[in-house]
């Protein structure tokens, strides 16, 4: 493996696009500490640490793990990627419903790009949106549980709408900007740009959580401002390597289903008949699943908040049982679902994921297109006939290959709230054992190492798995390095 790493070095153009890819990454993490004009850092900082275990404070922590963009700080890279990665979606999901955008799918690079084009302008409409939402959140006295988080001077007045406008340019010009880091590194760097943006905003919170171990480590773990012993860090590196693993096979687990290539004779000689594998992954919605659901749970989360802070506890003497019932149910599942620890919410969580994986593999997967495919190349699975006998043997196998994967997806999922709860242990560091987060660190680097390997391999240089030829270390003739 060190003698991969020394490879990636020899290579000149392998060099110059990882070189170039940490360059824009660097650059995003140089964006992430510039603030937005008027708004008050120290408040917003102090706001932010008070809300961590609240529900709008787990709404900011979530936006933050699968956007790149953090809200509290309130930089101008704040929204993150997140409103092109909402635009993607919604192209990706009205490409499989509206017709126009099925025949701009089939036209080949020129239809992707027009999609792209779109994706783009969607981008901006989303950003001017979200961007109106958070400023209004941060100019509002009130909605962050006292004054506004934004300097006096820019509440009223030309320092209002100065505020404004600086704050909707500034938030809009660096999702912009995010994207086109994104593209860049996709053109002239190695792996996918938003992808790479995403991982580097999770794993900047990775010294966070060490510091957060560190602090609170002694020997035997009981005092109480050092909980942690060292039978709690060796469970939480247990932990770690046993879920990164269990990521990694849930990632690259496949279901490889035998294609038998039909034979031709053509005068005297006969073609085809080779043996192929139809590869279907058993986890085909990826980490879309978890990233709706844990959307989706959010709703409940800020409602039952508000809910809560706005009911009165009732007088035992003087409430009705309107009253008193009205209480009881707000204050159990308030309980349950304003700090992601309760049963019911993890019994919730749970059934969005199947919903989602189902959802999304019917949304990408399509078993009749490809069962057609099959039968106009020639193929068939043996023991099958070609066209709806297929289809429906295909179905069969994809549901149930996504009930195991909706498994894994809900394990991981919920492997953070668990050890946070029984371990006591802030969220900050458990995001690290599962969750959306690991999951797009895992695919992300294996995306990441694959294509560092294939340039190795193309250029004869032995790769990270010791695949390669010429010893590890000789060249095509020719080749430049």
């Amino acid at each position: 493996m060190w003698q991969a790493f020394l490879n990636i070095w020899k290579i000149r153009d392998l060099r110059n696009k990882l070189l170039f890819t940490l360059g824009m990454l660097f650059i995003y993490r140089i964006g992430s500490f510039i603030p937005l004009p008027g708004v008050d850092q120290a408040a917003i900082q102090s706001w932010a640490e008070s809300a961590r275990e609240g529900a709008v404070g787990n709404l900011i922590a979530f936006v933050g793990i699968f956007t790149g963009g953090n809200l509290g700080q309130s930089t101008i890279f704040g929204l993150g990627i997140m409103p092109y990665i909402s635009a993607a979606i919604i192209f990706q999901l009205l490409g499989s419903v509206y017709e126009p955008l099925k025949q701009l799918q089939k036209e080949g690079p020129a239809g992707r790009q027009k999609i792209q084009e779109y994706t783009r302008y969607a981008t901006v409409g989303l950003c001017l949106i979200q961007a109106a939402f958070w400023l209004k959140f941060l100019s509002t006295p009130g909605t962050a549980g006292g004054e506004a988080l934004v300097y006096a001077q820019y509440l009223h007045g030309m320092g209002k709408a100065v505020f404004w406008g600086c704050g909707i340019l500034g938030l809009t010009a660096g999702t912009v900007f995010l994207m086109w880091l994104g593209e860049q590194i996709d053109k002239y760097g190695i792996g996918n740009g938003v992808s790479l943006i995403i991982t580097a905003g999770i794993l900047a919170s990775m010294p966070q959580a060490i510091t957060i171990i560190v602090a609170g480590f002694s020997r035997t773990g009981g005092d109480m401002s050092k909980p942690y012993g060292i039978d709690t860090v060796i469970f939480l590196a247990a932990a770690f390597v046993i879920v990164v693993a269990g990521a990694i096979v849930i990632t690259q687990g496949q279901r490889r289903i035998k294609i038998q290539q039909a034979k031709h004779t053509r005068g005297r000689k006969v073609y085809g008949g080779q043996q192929s594998y139809l590869p279907l992954r058993v986890n085909h919605g990826g980490v879309m699943p978890i990233i709706f659901a844990s959307s989706l749970m959010m709703f409940p989360s800020l409602l039952l908040s508000y809910m809560a802070q706005a009911a009165f506890a009732p007088d035992p003497d003087t409430a009705g049982l309107i009253h008193r019932g009205y209480w009881a149910v707000v204050s159990f599942l308030a309980e349950n679902f304003m700090n992601m620890n309760g049963y019911l919410y993890a019994v919730c969580y749970i059934a969005l994921i199947y919903f989602f994986s189902y959802f999304w593999t019917s949304v990408q997967f399509q078993p009749k297109e490809v069962a057609e495919n099959l039968r106009d190349h020639g193929s068939f699975i043996p023991g099958l006939r070609p066209g709806p006998r297929t289809a429906e043997y295909l179905e069969t196998v994809m549901e149930r290959i996504t009930y195991v994967g909706a498994g894994f997806l809900a394990i991981i999922a919920v492997v953070p709230t668990i050890v946070a709860r029984m371990f006591e242990i802030p969220f900050v560091v458990t995001q690290f054992l599962g969750g959306t987060g690991l999951l797009i660190v895992v695919s992300v680097m294996l995306d990441f190492v694959q294509r560092i390997e294939a340039n190795l391999l193309m250029r004869n240089y032995q790769g990270f798995l010791g695949g390669g030829g010429g010893g590890g270390g000789s060249r095509i003739r020719g080749g430049r390095s």
